[in-house]
C-alpha cells in the first residue's frame, strides 16, 4: 500500500474540517488544532513518499513509535470515558439542575447551548418542583452573560422566573460548578448536571470532586457534524482538569 497517499488524504480531510469548524464561529481557536494535524499528516506523507522514516536510526524509530502508541492508548482510553458519559440518564424528581453555559449571541443561544437549554426545559416541565441554576459569565465576544441569556430563553418558553437562579461569574466548567454550589445546597441535595453529551463526563467528574455526592448526568444532544471536533477538544479538557486535580 502506498501510505503517502493515505497520509495526504487525511491531511486534506483535516484541513477541510478545520475550515468548517472555523466557519461555524464557535468562539474558540480549536480549528487551529485541525490545521496543525493536517500539517502533521503532510509531513508523514512526505516522509513516506521519500522513505525518510526508514532512513532514521532504529533506536530513534523505536522511541518515536513507542511514544505514538502510548499517546494513542491514552487518547482512546480517555475518549471511551467521554463517550460513556453520553449515554447516562437521570431520574426524575431531582432537587435542582445546573445548566452549564456556552456561547451566547445577541439574538439567542448558540446551537450547543440551545441543546442544553431544550434538555433543561424538558426536564423542568416534567418535574415542576425542581429548581434550575443557569451558570455562565460574559465572554469577550458575548453581548451579555450566558446566564442572563439562558434565563431569558427558559422564561420565554414558560418556565417561571422564581424557579431559575442565575450564576453570572464563571468562565469554565470548574467555576460553573463551584459558583453554582454557592446558590444552592448542592452537597445535601440531588443535583442534575445539564450539558452536551461530549462534555457530560468531565462536568460530572468535576461536580463529584467539588462535593456533589448525589449528582446525575443529564446529557443534551450536539451537532453530529461537529461531534468529532468536540470529542477531540474534550480530550484536552479532561487531561487539563486531571492535571489540575479538578477530577
Amino acid at each position: 500500500m502506498k501510505w503517502y497517499i493515505l497520509w495526504a488524504a487525511l491531511a486534506v480531510l483535516c484541513l477541510l474540517y478545520g475550515f468548517a469548524v472555523l466557519s461555524v464561529g464557535s468562539g474558540t481557536g480549536f480549528w487551529l488544532v485541525w490545521m496543525a494535524l493536517g500539517g502533521g499528516f503532510i509531513l508523514l506523507s512526505v516522509f513516506s513518499r521519500h522513505q525518510i522514516w526508514s532512513a532514521l536510526p532504529v533506536f530513534l524509530r523505536t522511541v518515536l513509535l513507542t511514544a505514538v502508541i502510548l499517546c494513542a492508548a491514552v487518547f482512546l482510553f480517555t475518549e471511551s470515558l467521554i463517550i460513556s458519559g453520553a449515554v447516562s440518564t437521570a431520574r426524575d424528581g431531582l432537587d435542582c439542575i445546573i445548566v452549564l453555559g456556552a456561547q451566547i449571541y445577541e439574538n439567542g443561544p448558540s446551537k450547543a447551548l440551545q441543546y442544553r437549554l431544550d434538555t433543561a426545559y424538558d426536564y423542568l416541565e416534567r418535574n415542576p418542583a425542581t429548581l434550575c441554576i443557569v451558570s455562565g459569565g460574559q465572554g469577550y465576544n458575548e453581548p451579555f452573560t450566558e446566564a442572563e441569556g439562558m434565563k431569558n430563553y427558559l422564561t420565554e418558553r414558560g418556565i417561571p422566573e422564581d424557579r431559575i437562579l442565575t450564576e453570572t461569574e464563571s468562565h469554565n466548567t470548574k467555576e460553573n460548578i463551584d459558583n453554582s454550589m454557592k446558590l444552592f445546597d448542592c452537597k445535601n441535595g440531588s443535583i442534575g448536571i445539564v450539558t452536551n453529551n461530549f462534555h457530560i463526563y468531565r462536568a460530572c467528574r468535576i461536580a463529584k470532586k467539588a462535593g456533589i455526592a448525589d449528582g446525575y448526568a443529564i446529557p443534551a444532544g450536539s451537532n453530529r457534524f461537529y461531534l468529532p471536533n468536540n470529542l477531540f477538544r474534550e480530550f484536552f479538557g479532561v487531561v487539563k482538569d486531571f492535571l489540575m486535580k479538578n477530577i
